[in-house]
């Protein structure tokens, strides 16, 4: 076999070449398998046509005898056509309606099987399970009532078994109505415990205490009080008539309250400080005549509003030297007092 001789640039087109037609053979032998199979479909297509026509055109063979004329062959072409046309569409409605009726037969045996099925007892009688059957197999003969509806009561479900551990909506919705009865009837009586008047004694506090009182609502922040007893304290203290409700501090029990909460938060959840109850804004003492160590001090001291700026400056000298901000989390069980 003789060697090709030449350029390498040659020998690369030479290659490039026979890999084209190599390329270009597969197309043409896709093509022509497309275009068989494209042929064999058209031929099963005229094939269904073409059956309805030669049994048409073999049935006009058979009913014409003799020479007839061109119109009537034509007339009774087409009538042998649309006779053909009607047996194929009863013969399509015939087997819509086998169908039908199949589907409607499916239908009825999952119908009578879930009847069955919901109609199962999950009460145990003693062997009378066949009585029943046969009495009530013989009311149906005889048209009786009585005995039927006996035998129907014996079914459905066990009555004596607990079921309250399955899903159950109607007692669902009780639950939800009586929790939402219950939320408005708690919501109702919150909001009548904060609209309740308390009196609030507390003392303007700048090294010496001035004592006031002031009535707020048990559901007023803070904030509020102090608004309101600076309003009444500006016109005897020069110091107060600029400065703002920001630039006052409450404390109650050496403890040093934030302005956003609310006297009831300290109500109803028993508050204490470190040198008394926080759920007490009145003053009162001890008065008792013996003493118990296993009972509380009933006992509650005034308030004292002060200025942020005193308490800058004094935080280091008794008694600002015992106030620390108010934890929630810190837990006050005994009290100290000096």
């Amino acid at each position: 076999m003789a060697q090709y001789k030449g350029t390498m640039r040659e020998a690369g087109r030479a290659m490039h070449l026979i890999k084209k037609r190599e390329k270009q053979k597969e197309q043409m032998e896709v093509l022509k398998q497309r275009i068989a199979e494209e042929t064999i479909m058209k031929s099963k297509v005229d094939k269904k046509f073409s059956a309805h026509y030669d049994a048409v055109e073999a049935e006009l063979k058979s009913s014409t005898v003799g020479l007839v004329t061109l119109n009537d062959m034509k007339a009774k072409q087409e009538a042998l056509l649309r006779e053909r046309e009607m047996q194929l569409a009863k013969k399509e409605q015939l087997e819509e309606r086998r169908l039908q009726l199949e589907l409607l037969r499916e239908k009825e045996r999952r119908l009578e099987r879930k009847r069955k099925i919901s109609n199962l007892s999950f009460t145990v009688d003693d062997g009378d399970g066949d009585d029943h059957c046969d009495d009530r197999g013989d009311d149906r003969n005889e048209g009786g009532m009585t005995e039927a509806s006996k035998s129907k009561k014996n079914l459905g479900k066990n009555p004596d078994v607990d079921t309250s551990f399955l899903p159950d909506r109607d007692r669902e919705e009780e639950e939800n109505r009586l929790r939402e009865e219950l939320r408005k009837e708690w919501e109702a009586k919150r909001e009548k415990v904060k609209s309740e008047e308390m009196e609030i004694t507390f003392s303007y506090w700048d090294g010496s205490g001035h004592r006031r009182t002031v009535r707020m609502n048990k559901g007023s922040t803070v904030q509020q009080f102090l608004k309101k007893a600076l309003q009444g304290l500006r016109k005897d203290f020069r110091e107060l008539r600029s400065a703002g409700v920001e630039q006052l501090m409450y404390i109650k029990e050496d403890l040093i309250l934030p302005h956003y909460h609310t006297f009831y938060d300290f109500i109803i959840a028993k508050a204490r400080g470190k040198s008394g109850p926080l759920f007490n804004f009145d003053v009162h003492d001890d008065v008792r005549l013996l003493s118990d160590a296993t009972m509380e001090k009933d006992e509650s001291h005034a308030g004292k509003v002060v200025l942020r700026s005193w308490y800058e400056k004094n935080k280091h000298i008794f008694p600002a030297s015992r106030w620390e901000p108010y934890d929630p989390e810190k837990k006050w069980d005994k009290y100290t007092i000096r």
